[in-house]
């Protein structure tokens, strides 16, 4: 039986849905897997039906998984806080993992519409909306709407985030469309500055406690108002409370 923390991550997703529903059999090689070392089971009603349940060795397979990701959360997480108080401490409003829908300017890859069928409204809208989702989200704290600057700070620690985002053209559209400057902070070792499109910035996060922020690529400034949907999410969130007013939570 393999051991709870080397359980693959389709496989720990793959426990969690079943968990959480009826447990309806899937019939691939996932489940397959699954059975075959002790974590899931098949029961059979008394009218025939199959379904599946989580053991108790698959219990312990999904706390351990949930801990290792927790874990290799932890490097991302704290390099988030330490660029959001840098930002914090240059006067910006700040906020982490926001949901913004950006507009692109390009369809989607795929066939286009044939001549006399055009695409229709739901079509254009699939083809100029995307949701995008920045590690940290930042405007200038002022009352003049041109003086906004609204920027995004996308943060990799691991080189195979950093890969993933360079093979989606739609998220890195999407983090510009939001933006006046756009960075890409990475970790030391994760990456290079030429890997990167020259639309984004460059940060590189040099190891250290905290780690020291070197600019090897500025970010190309570009005039940006935010729009409608981006205020909605604003007003819908809540920014990253400054230092001194946690602090005064606290009296």
């Amino acid at each position: 039986m393999q051991a709870p923390s080397t359980l693959p991550r389709t496989h720990a997703r793959r426990l969690r849905e079943v968990w959480r529903s009826s447990g309806w059999p899937w019939r691939d090689m996932v489940e397959a897997d699954l059975l075959a070392g002790g974590w899931l089971e098949r029961r059979i009603d008394t009218e025939g039906r199959e379904t599946l349940h989580v053991t108790d060795a698959g219990v312990r397979a999904m706390v351990a998984s949930r801990q290792g990701h927790r874990s290799a959360r932890q490097p991302h997480e704290a390099l988030v806080q330490h660029v959001a108080a840098l930002l914090q401490r240059e006067g910006r409003l700040v906020w982490l993992g926001l949901s913004l829908r950006a507009p692109l300017s390009r369809p989607p890859p795929g066939p286009t519409p044939e001549a006399g069928h055009p695409a229709g409204p739901e079509a254009d809208a699939r083809s100029r909306w995307v949701m995008a989702i920045p590690d940290v989200f930042s405007i200038r704290h002022t009352t003049l709407e041109d003086r906004l600057e609204p920027v995004v700070h996308e943060i990799k620690v691991r080189r195979a985030d950093l890969l993933s985002d360079l093979r989606k053209p739609d998220k890195r559209d999407a983090y510009l469309a939001l933006s006046s400057r756009c960075w890409y902070v990475l970790a030391e070792g994760v990456g290079e500055a030429h890997e990167v499109p020259a639309a984004h910035g460059v940060i590189l996060a040099r190891a250290g406690d905290p780690p020291a922020l070197e600019v090897v690529r500025p970010a190309p400034v570009r005039p940006h108002r935010p729009g409608l949907a981006t205020w909605m999410a604003l007003a819908r969130a809540h920014a990253l409370p400054a230092p001194d007013e946690v602090a005064q939570g606290t009296l």
